[in-house]
């Protein structure tokens, strides 16, 4: 038995390594989601593949992961030492994880917690789903469904129709929101459109097809106001995430790919779930708040510093009544927030870049490591045609019934490691942090300055190498935005270098006198350039 001093001391080590031991997302990867059987070979081949495109993206070797985390729904016990044995065998603990659809978030929660407590330098989070098609049932009959009580709330205050239980109970929430908020079928239906839309540039996703909004409105009633093209589809397919403890990135030089997991909370079912007579709780909602609730305290974060969220939209549903327990919008906002376009490019918030659940896919046990390596790419700078532009703050929440919420906040760990995604061929544009200016400018007040402005601008930038980067800055429509490396058509186009720009908005360059020198170009409306000082770009003396 320790002494009482001892006790002490280990105590006081154990939470002050708890408080202070930072993990970071190191390697990440995935197969391409598919629909149940049309997908080749079988689960340990997925997950493999997986978990070889994590070590590959981190630059490790499975020898060096020290603990395993594998989440799925259906299939037999260890199946997550099937999978990851074709990785290695190398005797470390394996964990299998069920906790219904946020299985895959859970695995990712073990999996930090264990970095974070000091009980690995590494582990990785597994999870891979193999599904039958339609919808899903229930597989055992001889014992108590664990969602009994649910439905049994749920018929409480809605009548039993002949749909299938998952969409009824969603379809259920969202008429709830409807009738309580004035929601209508249409903004549910545009939460659909735009993840159709997403997911055209996400090769992983098991749709990749842009829907219009008839033709979502058109596919077959399934529990109304849902159609076909608003519920998550059945999947197969896999991912993985590796995790890291500080030391262990510094140690092999893994900061450029570190993406540091800021706060992690799960929540499970509490009495408002059984008792508030409201189906949206019963699907998660108070839930959902809670877990994002105490992220943000835990962080300091608030819901408008967030730039990309992947949030669980098993159906469209479900997608608007999020938005709201995540905070992104107050309560009874989320349809004008549809209406608005602030959940999509150009918008206040870019919401399931990756297609989300309903386009992607939704393999059960995977769909929270998906996430992951999305928003994981997106904070990296590495989401190609879905890039959300300077995005810095990244939330995460996957949800099951039954029930357990996950909400997760990302941020780069090291952002001056990170190779600068402003750069060409390894060239450095030395007006990059002022666009990222410029974006946190429309990100806070953007609305504003869109309607003072009305109009686009292309900066075709030159450096002092010859090398030309375009940013394309729109103040014409939501929130207004900026991509690097766009080739939109603008109704403004500015041609300068790069050192004269920096020049230029830091006052030591006067705008008219450059552009009589020829060091300004402009075409198309001029005019619109000299709306540019509404940007209240970074130097109080800026003269462009």
């Amino acid at each position: 038995m320790r002494s009482p001093n001892t006790t002490e001391h280990w105590k006081r080590n154990t939470i002050a390594m708890g408080l202070k031991r930072r993990v970071f997302v190191v390697g990440v990867g995935m197969t391409k989601f598919d629909k149940p059987g049309a997908k080749e070979g079988d689960y340990p081949d997925w997950g493999k593949e997986a978990g070889e495109r994590a070590l590959k993206d981190a630059g490790l070797s499975y020898g060096q992961i020290q603990q395993a985390c594998c989440s799925y729904v259906y299939g037999d016990t260890t199946a997550g030492q099937r999978v990851v044995y074709g990785l290695g065998m190398t005797g470390i603990p394996v964990y299998n994880v069920n906790n219904a659809c946020s299985s895959g978030s859970t695995a990712l929660m073990m999996a930090r917690q264990f970095v974070e407590g000091g009980l690995a330098e590494c582990a990785l989070a597994l999870g891979f789903e193999k599904m039958e098609r339609g919808s899903l049932s229930n597989k055992y009959d001889d014992r108590v469904n664990p969602m009994e009580k649910h439905v049994a709330a749920m018929f409480e205050v809605m009548e039993p129709e002949s749909s299938p239980l998952a969409p009824q109970m969603f379809g259920n929430a969202g008429r709830e929101h409807m009738k309580r908020y004035g929601t209508t079928a249409d903004q549910f239906a545009k939460v659909a459109y735009k993840n159709h839309k997403h997911s055209v540039n996400n090769p992983y996703a098991q749709f990749q097809r842009h829907y219009t909004i008839d033709e979502i409105k058109a596919s077959r009633m399934i529990h109304d106001p849902l159609t076909k093209l608003q519920c998550s589809p059945t999947s197969d397919g896999a991912a993985a995430v590796i995790l890291a403890s500080e030391p262990f990135v510094k140690k092999h030089g893994l900061e450029s790919k570190a993406v540091e997991i800021l706060a992690q909370e799960m929540v499970t079912d509490t009495p408002s779930t059984f008792e508030s007579n409201s189906v949206m709780n019963i699907v998660g909602y108070d839930m959902s708040k809670m877990a994002a609730d105490k992220v943000y305290k835990c962080s300091g974060v608030k819901p408008d510093d967030i730039d990309v969220v992947e949030l669980h939209d098993c159906f469209s549903t479900n997608e608007l009544i999020t938005y709201e327990a995540l905070g992104l919008c107050a309560p009874g906002e989320g349809g004008k927030m549809v209406d608005r376009g602030d959940n999509t490019y150009g918008g206040k918030y870019v919401v399931n870049p990756s297609g989300g659940l309903e386009s992607k896919g939704h393999p059960l046990g995977a769909t929270g490591l998906a996430q992951c390596s999305e928003l994981t790419w997106q904070l990296r700078g590495e989401a190609g045609k879905r890039q959300v532009s300077e995005a810095k703050l990244a939330l995460q929440h996957n949800i099951g019934l039954g029930g357990a919420a996950v909400v997760t906040l990302y941020k780069l760990g090291f952002p001056t490691k990170l190779h600068n995604p402003s750069a060409v061929s390894g060239d450095v544009f030395e007006c990059a942090p002022l666009f990222a200016e410029m974006a946190n400018i429309l990100k806070k007040g953007g609305a504003v300055i869109v309607k003072k402005i009305r109009g686009t601008y292309s900066f075709k930038v030159k450096n002092s190498t010859g090398k030309e980067l375009v940013w394309f800055v729109n103040c014409k429509t939501g929130s207004g935005f900026i991509e690097v490396g766009s080739d939109k058509k603008a109704d403004c186009t500015i041609s300068v270098s790069d050192k004269d720009l920096v020049d230029l908005l830091s006052g030591k360059l006067d705008g008219q006198k450059a552009f009589m020198q020829g060091k300004l170009k402009i075409t198309g409306n001029i005019m619109l350039a000299t709306k540019l000082k509404e940007l209240q770009l970074v130097a109080p003396n800026s003269k462009l």
